[in-house]
């Protein structure tokens, strides 16, 4: 809160004066010099180095009160913090040791490399960038983070990960070779076509194949992706295979958490959707548990976004896995009334009309 010169003892009326001099706040008042106020009317050496004394009293006042604020804002913090690492240190506890259970929602850090050795995925900054992987974009889009999964489910981690998993402790840290089969499949030589160069650039917006680029083609609705591997007599090479096709994988895993509360499993739902972490709370969800209905509010800065995919895949993610307790979703965009700007036609006419007023008050003064 900010100090007034009213808020300092023994000023009364004088409070005018000191405005009038140019001294309109408390701090001003407590560096002024005495010889200095006494010049003021009404003010006598006793009165001023009172006022000035007030004025310093008051200052440190505020100054201890802020002090104090800060100090019990830090504490309850540390309060606040020293409960979430109780509670954390209590659901080990009562976990540690335990299978996981088919169907449990849970965090798992995964590092998976290339039967190579090539590091391709880390659940953490620090990790990529030890790695050599680290991507800022990537990262501002938490693409370096635990995994969210359903135990036993598809669609959350390959088949092979899918199997470990549910062999798995809480808190329990695991090796593990995954073949192709069960990874990123076998390498498939129809997976591999040749293009004429001037069909692909037909294909590829007018640009030329550029070797290791990726190729978009769209084909009887479905959209297949492939890398373009080779440039060979005029035709390009490309291979629709995944990268790792064929390989064996090597995981690190441990499994960190178990997500219980409903508010959380649907903002990890969010995030597994593309919705940034740090913007997940800015989405207000409501939970009607009599209908079984859940309302989710689009914030501002979302509503002009394209969310038709994160939408329905969100819809049918949490009808799929919380069925138990959500049947119907409901998005709400707001979109709040713009005022209207005024017309061109609207602007012509009032400034007329504030000329035609100007010139009558001219001849009026004539």
């Amino acid at each position: 809160m900010s100090l007034k010169l009213e808020d300092v003892k023994g000023l009364g009326k004088k409070v005018d004066t000191l405005k009038e001099a140019g001294i309109n706040s408390v701090e001003k008042l407590a560096s002024s010099k005495v010889e200095d106020l006494t010049e003021l009317k009404g003010i006598g050496k006793a009165t001023a180095e009172k006022i000035i004394d007030s004025a310093k009293e008051l200052i440190q006042q505020q100054t201890k009160e802020g002090v104090k604020a800060s100090t019990e804002s830090e504490e309850e913090d540390k309060k606040k913090i020293q409960e979430e690492i109780k509670k954390l240190e209590e659901k080990k506890t009562k976990l540690q040791g335990k299978k996981v259970g088919e169907g449990d929602f849970i965090l798992v850090k995964i590092t998976a490399r290339t039967q190579k050795g090539k590091i391709f995925r880390v659940s953490s900054e620090e990790d990529a960038k030890k790695a050599g992987i680290y991507d800022e974009n990537r990262a501002k889009q938490g693409y370096y983070a635990p995994d969210f999964v359903i135990v036993g489910k598809s669609g959350f981690v390959n088949e092979g990960l899918t199997e470990t998993l549910k062999e798995m402790n809480f808190f329990e840290k695991k090796s593990v070779r995954i073949p192709p089969t069960k990874a990123f499949g076998k390498r498939d030589p129809q997976k591999i076509e040749r293009i004429g160069i001037a069909k692909f650039r037909r294909l590829n917006e007018g640009k030329n194949p550029e070797i290791g680029k990726e190729f978009v083609k769209q084909s009887q609705g479905q959209t297949q992706r492939g890398t373009v591997t080779n440039i060979v007599q005029g035709r390009v090479i490309v291979d629709y295979n995944h990268p790792l096709a064929g390989q064996n994988i090597d995981y690190n895993l441990e499994i960190i958490d178990k997500i219980e509360d409903f508010n959380e499993k649907i903002e990890y739902f969010m995030i597994s959707k593309g919705i940034p972490s740090e913007n997940v709370t800015d989405f207000q969800v409501n939970y009607l548990p009599k209908s079984k209905t859940l309302e989710i509010s689009i914030p501002k800065m979302f509503l002009f976004q394209n969310l038709t995919y994160i939408k329905f895949g969100l819809a049918m993610d949490l009808q799929t896995h919380m069925g138990d307790e959500i049947d119907d979703i409901k998005f709400i965009e707001i979109y709040e009334k713009i005022p209207i700007p005024t017309t061109p036609s609207e602007s012509v006419m009032k400034k007329v009309e504030e000329l035609n007023k100007e010139q009558e008050n001219k001849e009026e003064s004539e």
